[in-house]
């Protein structure tokens, strides 16, 4: 919970820090630069747990992991919080590395707690349980992270996250004894690679595809920095294909059947994490925010309310778009202003969602399962994808609402979008998850962990190119439908491959 009250803390508010200007304390970039910064960071936050995973596999074990990436992402935020483009990039590489750490063996150490036969029918309630102790997480820290930014400025925010994971790094520490006997070590088997010929393997290859999609002259993928993510993650893509075709017998149809899972996640993450980026842009400017009386007034008394000011020629750029969207009866008169919710509580929309949906998902599939129904985890994670097409259509209505942005939208719009994606996300998620560690040979569950990130990373990173694309549709809600397409695309393809996928759960004797 605290590490994500960090991470989401800082996601909340990472777009609208990149673009407001240098002299309102934030980066002053530009919209494309804004989405290829964002893509780009999230991307290496999910790829690094492939070397995470492995470290913890091989040589650290999961405790330590996850100690060195807390206090790592701690001094990432901290360093966020000094307003300086060098700290900027220096504090990113340092979540960036503190992630990798600690992301894929948190998810591995919660698995490890159900490998016991009398609790490994209550995996996928497990980590639906932690996912919303995840969720709660993100929910509060948007409030904190809007308060900190209206009152004190963007660097009060980012050591708040800095503060709370600091928090998670303490909390961790004090209940270390109740998960120790979770953190194995597995033994290497005859013909496995040594842990130093896998990073040789891969991270060298991996910066060396990096540096020459970097050079190639021109964008084959938009931008550079496209082209270099995009390059650098083949060989980490070639390894784990590796991996499998050198896998013995009992061990090649699970990494299979985990591989070919990856591959659809990747479309459900592009989607999904747009909710950083693309919906926030929505959330800013194309959404209705205006407080009614009685809560702008409690707003202004806690400072908790963003306000829009009609300056007349002199007003400033965010006022201006904001204003440009809205009936001009409810314009305000010059010199006069509007009490606004504040962007950054828009993400905790979705959390809100999750912490209130996931006992209704937990019960509901537990319901199921004591009527012998329950769907494989692979069958829920197709209805997951399904469900998140579904909720680029609500965005599409949004769009028709505004006259395709002529006027603004209902909050209400994001609330259903964000309601029915969370849906979505519950069944795959924390089922993906759950999936890796029943089907993961033992001894490399964490680098497994590792390739699920890497789908996460690789779809955050389109996420960020599919936002990048906002700009170029004059019809908005061909933005959302591609969304829809795209989703769509991949549920059909796990479908099509589910009875594959549940005779090789079969095999393993997991449900």
């Amino acid at each position: 919970m605290w590490e994500r009250f960090g991470y989401y803390l800082m996601l909340g508010i990472f777009s609208l820090y990149m673009l407001d200007s240098w002299d309102n304390g934030g980066m002053g970039f530009s919209a494309l630069k804004k989405s290829d910064i964002y893509g780009t960071y999230l991307g290496l936050v999910y790829l690094t747990p492939f070397v995470g995973g492995l470290l913890a596999d091989r040589i650290l074990g999961f405790r330590k992991s996850i100690l060195m990436g807390g206090l790592l992402m701690a001094a990432g935020y901290l360093t966020l919080a000094v307003h300086d483009v060098n700290a900027f990039y220096i504090g990113l590489l340092l979540i960036i590395l503190g992630n990798g750490m600690f992301k894929p063996n948190i998810s591995t150490l919660v698995g490890n707690l159900y490998n016991d036969d009398k609790y490994r029918d209550n995996k996928d309630a497990g980590f639906n349980i932690f996912y919303m102790g995840i969720n709660i997480g993100a929910f509060v820290c948007n409030f904190v992270a809007a308060y900190m930014q209206i009152n004190y400025g963007w660097g009060h925010a980012f050591a708040a996250a800095g503060i709370g994971m600091l928090l998670g790094v303490i909390t961790f520490m004090s209940g270390s004894k109740w998960v120790k006997h979770a953190d194995v070590i597995k033994p290497l088997e005859p013909g496995d690679m040594s842990t130093g010929r896998i990073l040789l393997s891969t991270l060298v290859p991996m910066f060396a595809f990096g540096v020459v999609g970097y050079l190639i002259p021109g964008n084959i993928l938009g931008t550079d920095t496209n082209d270099a993510f995009i390059f650098g993650c083949i060989p980490v893509v070639a390894f784990f294909i590796y991996l499998y075709v050198k896998a013995n017998a009992e061990d090649k149809r699970p990494i299979g059947a985990l591989l070919a899972v990856f591959g659809c996640l990747v479309i459900f993450w592009a989607v999904f994490h747009q909710n950083g980026d693309a919906l926030t842009v929505w959330a800013k400017d194309y959404t209705d925010r205006e407080m009614p009386m009685s809560i702008s007034n409690v707003a202004e008394k806690l400072n908790m309310a963003e306000t829009v000011t009609n300056a007349g020629e002199a007003t400033d750029v965010n006022s201006a778009q904001y204003l440009a969207t809205l009936s001009p009866e409810r314009i305000p008169a010059e010199g006069q202003s509007l009490k606004l919710y504040a962007t950054q509580l828009y993400q905790s929309i979705n959390p809100f969602w999750v912490v209130l949906l996931t006992p209704v998902i937990v019960g509901f599939w537990g319901f199921m399962r004591s009527r012998r129904r329950e769907p494989s985890t692979p069958t829920k994670i197709a209805i997951g994808l399904v469900i998140t097409a579904l909720s680029a259509l609500v965005m599409v209505g949004a769009v028709m609402a505004t006259n395709n942005l002529e006027g603004k939208a209902s909050s209400w719009w994001l609330i259903a979008s964000y309601g029915v994606i969370t849906v979505g996300e519950l069944c795959l998620s924390p089922m993906g998850l759950s999936l890796v560690s029943k089907l993961s040979p033992p001894r490399i569950t964490a680098l497994m962990m590792g390739g699920f990130f890497l789908s996460t990373s690789v779809g955050n990173k389109l996420s960020g190119m599919l936002s990048g694309l906002w700009e170029g549709f004059e019809d908005k809600s061909y933005f959302f439908l591609m969304n829809f397409g795209l989703a769509m695309a991949a549920a059909l393809m796990l479908f099509a491959m589910l009875r594959w996928l549940r005779a090789v759960m079969r095999e393993k004797n997991i449900h």
